[in-house]
This record gives structure tokens, C-alpha cells and sequence, in this order.
């Protein structure tokens, strides 16, 4: 027994130092929940939101995106979507099973043990070179999650000495790697602003899940910065939210004259952002979660995979074995609808040709709908389909291009020549976000009668068809598993390209005019972004087939 009693005194010795070194950093750090001195004689802290004349006289503006500018209070779901975008399922059940545990030292004052405890189960063991969620995945998220107040405030950024734009210090308890791509991206609009946040540490290339210790380095130089920004008697005013936790950062929060702090009660208040108001149009997007992934959220998904993988390959093997008429019946019946809206197209005046109809582009499926639609058969035509992909397509086998354009031409001009109905989509690459990218102007070159533009749109409950780093194999089976989904097809009217082979007309011309009766059909915006564009922001590389490139972090 007094064995046994030494050796339970002993485990729990080792855990309780193994958990201080993980989360708190050495030995002989402070208590996370301990709030360290503050210089309160030198920091004025006022429970309310900053005043806009009053930011117009800060010299300098030090913001907790956290606390002062996210409407949640939580940070668990971006670190959720970093466990299962870049770590997987399993990842995510673990950080799951882990939140009671986060829960209570977040209410009890552990914030920081907290962030430190997400971090590591998010991040250990993934390779930093591929990490790619802070650029692709988050900033989606974190453009949703902002206060309109919040942003007002902040957009208008004083004027620092001499006339200068004022340095804007953006502090968070996140991994820098998770937010400094997005605030890059869309909120740091000079190259003076600094963001404070702490480095994940690496060991031969993987990140080991433990943080900088302390406010980090990065706090320090933001520091200095300031410092070096600014002359004796500047004001540098703080923004935080009803959290204490920026206060803590004494790096950051003592270089500040003033702090105010908003309370919970009036941060409830608050709105959030509209998409029109973004700085920047968020018209890329990756990432399989198409649900913000809040502790019961997550729960919820993680009990419906083993259903939503056993009702994809039922909803599979209808959809192969089936007529159409029979099978949307079944699969309408499972939670796998569509509509169409308006009215099917008049048919062809040649019988001999077929026709080409032009879509948007939102998951691989989209020519399996448009099929559906016609209840007829169509000819897809693709740059590349995993053998999955093609091997559970209910509409036949798909012609693929070379993205080569005498190629391409001759392939679907022989098509529609022998009678085929042939679908196309001339943006290159899927887009799920309401924009349409540029589109390919081939299609006008090739009809003699005209197109058919079709406008389709996707609605998804819980997974995304489409990837740009991830298992392109998987996204029809993603698509599948989600419990509610629905399809929508809209025929537009003919759109005559005769022009074009008589010269009077560019096919660039019509191009751009099914994009924009596209744009009108659907409420989209057009845009001049490829492909090439997508990919080398999603995944570092042009989206070519086999192609590696740098990292997008």
C-alpha cells in the first residue's frame, strides 16, 4: 500500500509539472489567472466603448481582436477548424472531448491555459510548411465573427505625429499563424501596423503544439515599435473587449495612456459585419465545414458521419441504379432535393447537333443537375476527374481537356457535331462563394446556334463539395453525406453566337455577357479572377494537375 500510495504521489507529480510546462510555459511562471501588476497611476481604464473623437486624437491604437473586435467570446471554433481542416476528424474529437476541461479554466480565469491547451491538441504534429488553414480556411470565419462597431471604431484610424497614419498594434492570445494571414488580408492597411501574437514553436519541420512563453516575442518588438512610433506625450489608446485578459498583457496594455474596455452587456448588442462592408471581397474560400464549429455544433456533426457516410453510399447507388424521375423522388426523400426555377429551355431546331449549355461552376455534380433538369442525357466535359469521381457519375463518362485550346475546340465540336448535348463551365474551377470568376470565351466560338446559360446554385448543411488542398476525390462524397442539401438550375435564354463566326463580334464579348446574365440570374458579382488566382492564394500553386508550391500561411 505505501508502494502504491508513492507511486500515485508521483504520477500526479510528473502530470501536474507536465501540464505547467505544456500550458504555462517554465516552472516559475505566474498563475495564468493571477492578473499581474498593472501601472494603474499611468493607465486610465474606462468600461465603455472608445469615443470616435477620442480615437481621433490617439496618437497610436493598440487592438484586442479577441476581446475588442470578435462578437463571440469564445475561440474554441477556430481552433476546431484547425484540428479538422488541417489535423482531421480524430483531431477534432479529441479538442472535443477536451472542452469541459477548456471550459472550466476559461471561467475560472485560465484563459491563457486554455489557448495554450487548444493549441496543442490543434497543432502538434502538423507540418508547418503545409499549413495553409490561417490563409484559406479562417479568414471566411473571422470576417463573420467581426463587430460592426467594432470596425467602425477601428477604420477610422487617427493621424499620428506629423501628420502620419497612426500605428495600430493588432493583439491576440491566437497563434500568429492563424491570424496574421487574415489581418494582412483584409484589415492591416498599412505596413506599420504590427500584430502581436505568439509564434507556434517547430521541431524538424512540425510544430510541437507549444506556444511562445509569455506575451511572447512578438509583444515585445510591437512594444518597441510603439515606442519608436511616437513622441513623449502621444496618446496610445487601447480597445479591448469585457474580457480582463488584454489587460494581463502588461507588454502591450502599459504602453497605453488610456484602455477601454467594452462590457459584455453592450458588446450583446453589437451587429455583425455585412459582406458589403468587408474591406476586401471574400471571393475564395477552402475548408469542409460549412457550419461554424461551436462545441455543440461539433458534437452534432461528429455523431452524424458514421449515418452521413452509410446514407451517402445508399444515396450513391439510388442515384446509379435508378431513372432519374424515380431516383430524386427517393433522394428528395433523404434530404437530397433541387428545384428549378423558371422553365426549361425550347429544344434545339437541329436535331442533328446537339446543344451546349453554359453553367457556373459550384461543385463537380453541377452537370448531373443539369442533366436531371433536362431528364435527358448530357456530355460533361472536364480538366480533371479523380477515377472515383467518373466511376460513381451517373451521366456517363467525361470527355476531358487538356487545357489546350485548338485541343479543347475540336473535342466538344465534335461532340455537339454528333449530336451529343454538351455542358461546359467556363470558369476553370469551382467557386462557392456568391462571385463569379472570369470566364473562358471557347464556348462562344463553338455553337452554331447559341448557348444556353445555366445558372446553379448549392445549398450545403454541414459539408463543402469542393477543395482546393484537401482529397479532390472526396467531393462528391462530401456532398452526399451532408444531411439537408439542394440543388438550384435555372435555364436562362439562348444566347446567340453567330456573331462571333461572322466576325462581327469577339467571343470575349459574349463571354462577358453570360457571365453578367449569369451574375443577374443568381444576385452574384463578376470578377476578372482565374483559376490560376484561386489556387495560388487556397493552395500556393496554379492548380495544375501534379503541381507543388510554397506555403500559404
Amino acid at each position: 500500500m505505501p508502494d502504491e500510495k508513492m507511486m500515485a504521489a508521483a504520477q500526479k507529480f510528473v502530470f501536474s509539472n507536465l501540464l505547467s510546462i505544456l500550458f504555462h510555459g517554465s516552472g516559475g511562471d505566474a498563475p495564468p489567472d493571477a492578473l499581474p501588476p498593472h501601472p494603474s497611476e499611468k493607465v486610465c481604464i474606462h468600461r465603455r466603448a472608445p469615443p470616435a473623437a477620442r480615437l481621433a486624437e490617439a496618437t497610436a491604437l493598440v487592438v484586442d481582436v479577441d476581446g475588442g473586435l470578435l462578437l463571440s467570446r469564445s475561440l474554441f471554433p477556430y481552433f476546431m477548424l484547425v484540428a479538422v481542416e488541417a489535423g482531421g476528424f480524430t483531431r477534432g474529437l479529441l479538442l472535443l472531448l477536451l472542452y469541459p476541461v477548456i471550459a472550466c479554466a476559461g471561467a475560472s480565469g485560465g484563459g491563457d491555459v486554455a489557448v495554450r491547451a487548444m493549441a496543442f491538441v490543434a497543432f502538434c504534429g502538423l507540418r508547418a510548411a503545409r499549413f495553409r488553414a490561417g490563409r484559406a480556411v479562417l479568414p471566411r470565419w473571422l470576417l463573420e465573427d467581426i463587430g460592426l462597431e467594432a470596425f467602425d471604431a477601428v477604420r477610422r484610424r487617427p493621424l499620428g505625429a506629423a501628420g502620419k497614419r497612426a500605428v495600430v498594434v493588432w493583439a491576440s492570445r491566437m497563434p500568429r499563424v492563424m491570424l496574421e494571414p487574415f489581418l494582412k488580408e483584409y484589415l492591416i492597411a498599412d505596413a506599420a501596423d504590427v500584430v502581436a501574437a505568439r509564434e507556434m514553436k517547430v521541431l524538424w519541420g512540425f510544430y510541437t503544439g507549444l506556444m511562445e512563453e509569455g506575451d511572447g516575442e512578438a509583444a515585445s518588438e510591437a512594444r518597441k515599435k510603439l515606442m519608436e512610433s511616437t513622441v513623449v506625450g502621444d496618446d496610445i489608446v487601447g480597445f479591448s473587449g469585457g474580457s480582463m485578459e488584454f489587460l494581463r498583457n502588461n507588454t502591450l496594455s502599459s504602453s497605453c495612456k488610456e484602455v477601454y474596455v467594452v462590457s459584455a452587456e453592450e458588446k450583446r448588442k453589437w451587429r455583425p459585419l455585412p459582406s458589403h462592408e468587408y474591406p476586401r471581397p471574400l471571393v475564395f474560400h477552402d475548408g469542409r465545414l460549412a457550419f461554424r464549429p461551436t462545441p455543440l455544433d461539433t458534437l452534432a456533426m461528429l455523431v452524424w458521419l458514421p449515418f452521413g457516410a452509410a446514407l451517402a453510399l445508399a444515396r450513391i447507388a439510388v442515384a446509379m441504379a435508378l431513372p432519374y424521375r424515380y431516383a430524386t423522388l427517393i433522394l428528395a426523400a433523404t434530404g437530397q432535393s433541387w428545384r428549378l426555377r423558371g422553365s426549361l429551355p425550347p429544344s434545339s431546331r437541329s436535331p442533328s447537333r446537339g446543344q451546349l449549355y453554359v453553367c457556373n461552376h459550384r461543385t463537380l455534380i453541377d452537370p448531373v443537375y443539369v442533366s436531371i433538369a433536362l431528364n435527358r442525357p448530357v456530355r460533361a466535359v472536364s480538366y480533371s476527374l479523380s477515377r472515383l469521381s467518373e466511376l460513381i457519375s451517373p451521366i456517363g463518362r467525361t470527355v476531358h481537356l487538356a487545357r489546350d485550346r485548338a485541343h479543347d475546340g475540336a473535342a466538344m465540336a465534335r461532340l455537339l457535331d454528333g449530336g451529343a448535348h454538351v455542358v461546359v463551365c467556363p470558369e476553370g474551377t469551382t467557386c462557392r462563394e456568391p462571385y463569379l470568376l472570369r470566364f473562358s470565351p471557347l464556348f462562344a466560338e463553338l455553337s452554331g446556334e447559341g448557348v444556353v446559360p445555366v445558372a446553379i446554385a448549392v445549398e450545403t448543411a454541414m459539408f463543402h463539395a469542393t477543395t482546393a488542398g484537401g482529397w479532390k476525390s472526396m467531393d462528391p462524397l462530401y456532398y452526399v453525406a451532408n444531411p439537408r442539401m439542394c440543388y438550384t438550375v435555372e435555364f436562362l435564354g439562348k444566347v446567340h453566337t453567330a456573331p462571333v463566326r461572322n466576325g462581327a463580334a469577339a467571343s470575349t464579348d459574349v463571354a462577358n455577357r453570360v457571365q453578367r446574365l449569369m451574375a443577374a440570374a443568381l444576385g452574384y458579382e463578376c470578377t476578372m479572377l482565374t483559376r490560376k488566382d484561386k489556387y495560388l492564394m487556397l493552395a500556393g500553386n496554379d492548380g495544375l494537375v501534379g503541381a507543388k508550391g510554397p506555403t500559404c500561411q
